[in-house]
C-alpha cells in the first residue's frame, strides 16, 4: 500500500474478540482486505466498547491499550499495538463535531480498547499508521448517522473511517445453545446483509422492529451501534456497498462491509 490522500472508504468491521488472532480463517480476510485498500493516512475508530457522554477523544499520544475483558489467558494482555497518536486528526474532529450544545472532551489516558485493536493488529500490523479512538454519545441510530455525516469530510483527508461492532452479539443466548450458528444469529445476519444490498437504511434503523429477531440478535444495541456511524459517513455512496467478510465466528455473524 502507498498513502493515499483519496477519498477513502468507510468500514463497518466485526471485530471478534482477542482469541480472533489464533482463529485459522479470519486474520487472513482481515489482511486480505486491508491490502485491497488504500494505505490510509490515519484511522478513526467508533467502538462498540466505549461508550462516552458527550462524545470523547481518546489519547492522541501513544498510551497502553485497554484490555477490557476478563478471564482470557495471560497472553492476550501481552498484545501491544503501539500506533503513533493522531493529534492533527483530533483537532479535525472537534472542528468537526464541536457546536453550540454539542461538546465535545476530551480523555487523554484512554487507550484503544479490543474492538479497536483487535482487528488492526491483522489488518495493519506494522501499527505505523495514527490511530484515534472516539466514543459513542449514544446508541441512538439516527443520532449516530448525523455523526457519521459530519465526519464524511475526512475521507477526503485520506482518514479511513471504521465502525467496530459484531455484526449479531447475545452472548447469554449463546450460552444456552448448542454447537453451530443458533437461528436467530443466521437469520438477522440474513436479513442485515439483504436491507444492505438494497440501501434500506430506514429498516436498519429500526432493526429492533423491523427484523423479526431484532431484538434476538441484540439484546443491547452497542454492537450494531457503530455500523450507522458509518453509514452517514457513507451517505450517498450506500450502491457502492460489499459484504468482504461473512461467515460466523462461535454462533454470530462476523459480517463485515465497505462503502466506496
Amino acid at each position: 500500500m502507498t498513502v493515499t490522500a483519496e477519498r477513502m472508504p468507510a468500514l463497518y468491521l466485526s471485530h471478534g474478540a482477542p482469541p480472533l488472532a489464533d482463529d485459522p480463517v479470519w486474520p487472513g480476510e482481515l489482511a486480505a482486505w486491508s491490502a485491497d485498500l488504500p494505505r490510509p493516512r490515519a484511522i478513526l475508530v467508533v467502538s462498540a466498547h466505549w461508550e462516552e457522554a458527550p462524545l470523547a477523544l481518546g489519547a492522541v499520544q501513544p498510551v497502553p491499550l485497554v484490555y477490557d475483558f476478563w478471564g482470557f489467558p495471560e497472553h492476550y494482555y501481552q498484545v501491544r499495538y503501539d500506533a503513533p497518536g493522531a493529534p492533527a486528526l483530533a483537532e479535525s474532529v472537534r472542528k468537526l463535531l464541536r457546536a453550540p450544545g454539542t461538546p465535545v472532551q476530551d480523555i487523554p489516558d484512554r487507550g484503544l480498547d479490543h474492538g479497536a485493536y483487535v482487528p488492526l493488529v491483522e489488518m495493519f500490523p506494522g501499527a505505523d499508521i495514527p490511530v484515534l479512538q472516539i466514543s459513542m454519545p449514544t446508541l441512538d441510530p439516527r443520532k449516530l448517522m448525523e455523526i457519521g455525516r459530519k465526519l464524511a469530510p475526512l475521507r477526503d483527508e485520506g482518514v479511513l473511517i471504521v465502525g467496530s461492532g459484531f455484526f449479531t452479539h447475545n452472548l447469554a443466548a449463546l450460552r444456552h445453545t448448542g454447537g453451530g450458528v443458533p437461528s436467530w444469529s443466521s437469520e438477522f445476519d440474513d436479513w442485515g446483509d439483504r436491507a444492505l444490498r438494497a440501501q434500506d437504511v430506514d429498516a436498519l434503523l429500526d432493526f429492533e422492529a423491523k427484523s423479526p429477531v431484532g431484538r434476538l440478535a441484540h439484546p443491547r444495541t452497542e454492537h450494531f451501534a457503530p455500523l450507522f456511524v458509518t453509514l452517514g459517513a457513507a451517505e450517498g455512496e450506500l450502491g457502492s456497498g460489499r459484504s468482504v467478510i461473512d461467515g460466523f465466528w462461535l454462533g454470530m455473524a462476523k459480517r463485515s462491509v465497505q462503502f466506496g
